[in-house]
């Protein structure tokens, strides 16, 4: 069931909830308002989750990313994280500056957040502040000689990626020398999706037959993102889920129907069918 309301009329859609109890479109967005800290923190979840793209349902979250009321002993925001990720999947670009004022935001998660959705919208403007953010952890075109961990840059370096902004390829690049191996393999997905090096697609493959299961899953996500063909076979053999392997080829046979006509599959769109059909 998708109660998107561009195929709805009636704002008293009912939705049940796992628990048995049930949720209409109106009563979400009257609990953005609401006193309860957590009916909020619920709505904002849960019109994100249905991708309610409303009106008032999007006003409602834009207002949330200011919310000063649901802050945690530690400084963190949980509302504004909730509704941060809703709006990148509500789709409406009126979020895309609220957002990027999310970034300057204390809270990690929150910047994060604010992050992956400016991606999910996909409107370059929000560019120069990503590489504000990026550039925190740089001297120049290099990395810093005490690696700062204080920025979301692996969803940083995915969302450049996304957003194609190869003019900072280099920057990108210096995060192929970073400490931790999640934010290297951004950079090797980015920098792929940046300049269609097959090098930077190959040192995804390579990290496959890493020994951390945590690890691999990130880089199958990182692979079907980027749609990197030649990884099908390794992809396939991965000590993973097969679920996640599926969901990785699917990434890959989606790029490869988009670049052919539509009463044809190319060679390589079906072999990585076959290659799914092995793994159901």
């Amino acid at each position: 069931m998708n109660p998107s309301l561009e195929n709805i009329k009636d704002l008293s859609l009912t939705v049940d909830n796992a628990d048995g109890g049930s949720l209409t479109v109106e009563q979400a967005i009257a609990n953005l308002e609401s006193t309860d800290l957590g009916l909020r923190f619920y709505a904002a979840w849960w019109l994100g989750r249905f991708r309610i793209n409303e009106p008032a349902a999007v006003r409602g979250l834009i207002k949330a990313l200011e919310d000063e009321a649901d802050k945690t002993p530690e400084g963190g925001y949980p509302l504004r994280r909730n509704a941060a990720r809703a709006l990148g999947k509500l789709g409406d670009r009126q979020a895309v500056s609220p957002l990027i004022r999310c970034l300057d935001c204390s809270d990690f998660y929150v910047r994060e957040a604010a992050v992956q959705s400016l991606e999910m919208l996909g409107d370059p403007v929000c560019i120069p502040a990503l590489i504000k953010l990026l550039t925190v952890g740089l001297e120049g075109e290099q990395l810093i000689s005490q690696p700062d961990l204080s920025q979301p840059y692996d969803a940083i370096l995915e969302a450049l990626g996304t957003l194609r902004a190869t003019e900072f390829a280099p920057l990108v690049k210096a995060f192929l020398e970073h400490p931790i191996e999640l934010v290297q393999y951004s950079a090797a997905r980015a920098m792929y999706q940046l300049t269609q090096e097959p090098v930077y697609g190959e040192r995804l493959v390579q990290a496959l037959a890493g020994e951390k299961l945590q690890l691999r899953r990130a880089v199958l996500a990182d692979l079907g993102a980027i749609g990197y063909l030649p990884a099908a076979n390794a992809i396939a053999q991965t000590l993973a889920e097969n679920s996640l392997k599926l969901i990785s080829l699917k990434g890959l046979l989606e790029h490869q129907v988009n670049h052919t006509t539509p009463s044809t599959f190319s060679e390589g769109a079906i072999k990585v069918m076959n290659l799914m059909d092995s793994l159901l």
